[in-house]
């Protein structure tokens, strides 16, 4: 029996093939590990969007390191933000003194980012970065700072590669958008 593949980009503008992000992601992997020469990062995955994107990401820094992982909501079931950012799961270890790196799937209106920079940098990090897979500018209400960057992309909902349609698709080794209209 020979194997079927299931999945097909969808119809609109953003496609970025597996391969493509796994050559960027080992490209931010070494400017992380060459930035934290010497330093202990500690990356905090943002779930769900970003889990594949950090798994991937960590085993592309060459430092020791740790994880911790928090979840927020601004969307459930939409695909629009509500604009409301609410924190549904929180950190694990204290961040005090830490150099952390937030990893997201995505920054979009900059809404939830400029929450949690605000949330954690209260938290007394010695240093706090951004690590997005994905940027929308068009879509920015807040101007928030993406320290390593995946790809821009243009305003389209995009899905695959831990990104969802309505809790689904998460799974698609690849990204993929729908189009507008």
């Amino acid at each position: 029996m020979s194997a079927v593949s299931i999945w097909t980009p969808g119809d609109g503008e953003v496609q970025i093939g597996a391969a493509q992000i796994q050559t960027r992601i080992l490209e931010l992997g070494a400017q992380i590990t060459k930035d934290y020469a010497g330093k202990n990062p500690h990356l905090i995955c943002v779930l769900n969007g970003a889990y594949h994107f950090m798994s991937d990401l960590t085993r592309a820094i060459e430092l020791p390191l740790t994880i911790d992982f928090l979840a927020v909501s601004s969307y459930g079931t939409q695909t629009k933000t509500s604009g409301e950012v609410k924190l549904i799961k929180d950190l694990s270890l204290p961040l005090h003194d830490m150099d952390v790196i937030l990893v997201e799937d995505i920054v979009d209106t900059g809404l939830t980012m400029n929450y949690l920079l605000g949330y954690l940098g209260g938290r007394g990090p010695a240093s706090l970065k951004v690590a997005a897979l994905l940027s929308k500018p068009a879509r920015r209400k807040v101007e928030v700072p993406v320290d390593y960057l995946g790809f821009t992309i243009p305003d389209a909902y995009v899905y695959g590669y831990g990104l969802d349609r309505a809790h689904l698709d998460r799974n698609i080794p690849f990204i993929s958008s729908i189009k507008a209209g």
